[in-house]
This record gives C-alpha cells, structure tokens and sequence, in this order.
C-alpha cells in the first residue's frame, strides 16, 4: 500500500505550524495505523529528519492517549475505535490521509500531533472523593448494587478521557467526558454522599478551563471511541440542576 500523508508539524506551542507532506510505500494493510505512523518517523530519521511526535501507550484502545485527527475525524473513519486500533486495511492504496492534532483551544498544542490534555486532569480532580471505608477489605456482597446500575456506572466508567468528544464538537464541549466522569461515581451508593458537590464542583471546574457548551449536536456520542452516550449528559443536567437548587437553599459544602 502507497500513501500520501499530509502530517501537521509545530515545533512548540508558540509556533503557527503547517503541514508537510510525505510518501510512504509498500505499507501492510495488517498495520496499526500508529505501527504506520512509527514507520513514517523511521523513514524521516533515517533521512536525517526529525520525527513525527505523537502520544502513545498501550496501543490496546485502552489510555486514550493516541489522539489525534485523521481525515477530520478524531481517531479515524472506524466508529468505536482509537487510533491505536485503527489498521490500515481501512484505507485505500494512493489515498491521500491528512493527520493532526486535536482542535480545541482548551487543548493546546505541545508539538505537532500532542495536546496538552491537563485541562481532563483538574476536572477529575476537582471530583473529589468517595464515602468509602478505609483499611481492610471488605467482603464483595457488603453493599448490594442491582444489576442496572451497575451496568450503567460501568458504561459511564468506560470513559479513556482521550478527548475525541471535544474534538469532535463544535462547541469544542466536555460535557461527555464530565458527565460520564459524575455519573460513574453519582450512580454507586459510595459516591452518593458527595454527589451535589461533585456535580457542581466539576462542572465549574470545566466551565473554568474554557470548554464550550453543550447544544447537543451528538457530535461527541458518535466520535467516541467507547460510545459513551448522550444520556449521560442528561444525567449530569439534572444532576447539577438538582444540586443548584440544594445549594441555593443550603450551601453545598
């Protein structure tokens, strides 16, 4: 397989960037498309080049870390699948692939295919913790969960926080990825004592770092790599709604 790849390269964040055009030949359609992408830094190495940075892992769909744009679709044309997983059997010999960053101005661009995704991290982090005891373990079956909320929290905790919801919106909005973040924890009885404070704190806290809102386009649902669903956002909304009103009426500590 022959291709033709368009790659955005940016020094640093201060740079303006552009893209550069490269050829690669004789590409296995078996390949991870990142597999490609090491094989494109191989071929600019060797030419006395510097290679492409991008973010990897696992490279098992799992970190959420291999973000990056293909052909204006964060992680690639395959629904429900991170670049890491993409192969090249899903591209087509000649094509022309163009390759970027993520485009959001919360996620600042480090250096050519990597964004600084911190803005994820203080969200979480403004979550909090859980009610939860402390020191020995406790038996499996010492707090009963029926079956759907559990699936419903293991939904909303398949979120990788890669991001390709914002990417992927034009509001350039993270209510996907906060709300499946707050529903994981809001739905379990052990996160139901910091509920209202979690609700509101990181919504703020996402509203803080820049996020656009949400008008649900769907956008976000349809790039995610986990197909995390819209429900969750309506979930967060009521959630906060709710915890407005309590806080309103008696702080939320």
């Amino acid at each position: 397989m022959n291709l033709t790849l368009r790659v955005w390269r940016q020094k640093n964040r201060l740079d303006v960037g552009k893209f550069a055009t490269y050829k690669l030949e004789n590409i296995s359609d078996g390949s991870s498309f990142l597999e490609m992408m090491d094989i494109l830094s191989e071929q600019l190495v060797a030419e006395g080049h510097e290679g492409v940075a991008f973010d990897h892992d696992c490279r098992e769909g799992i970190c959420g870390s291999c973000s990056m744009t293909i052909n204006g679709v964060p992680h690639g044309p395959q629904r429900a699948t991170t670049a890491c997983q993409l192969h090249m059997r899903h591209f087509h010999d000649g094509q022309t692939i163009t390759i970027e960053p993520f485009r959001a101005h919360p996620f600042p661009v480090i250096k050519d295919l990597i964004v600084d995704r911190s803005s994820f991290d203080k969200i979480i982090q403004s979550g909090g913790f859980i009610t939860g005891r402390a020191g020995s373990a406790i038996d499996a079956n010492a707090m009963p969960i029926d079956k759907h909320t559990a699936d419903y929290a293991m939904d909303a905790a398949a979120c990788i926080g890669c991001g390709a919801c914002v990417a992927a919106c034009p509001n350039a909005s993270a209510m996907l990825f906060t709300a499946a973040k707050v529903s994981h924890m809001n739905s379990l009885p052990q996160g139901k004592a910091e509920k209202d404070r979690r609700s509101l704190a990181m919504v703020t806290t996402m509203d803080g770092e820049g996020f656009g809102g949400c008008t649900n386009i769907g956008e976000c649902e349809a790039a995610c790599p986990k197909g995390i669903s819209l429900d969750m956002i309506a979930q967060l909304n009521r959630d906060y709604a709710v915890a407005q009103v309590k806080s309103f009426f008696q702080p939320v500590l």
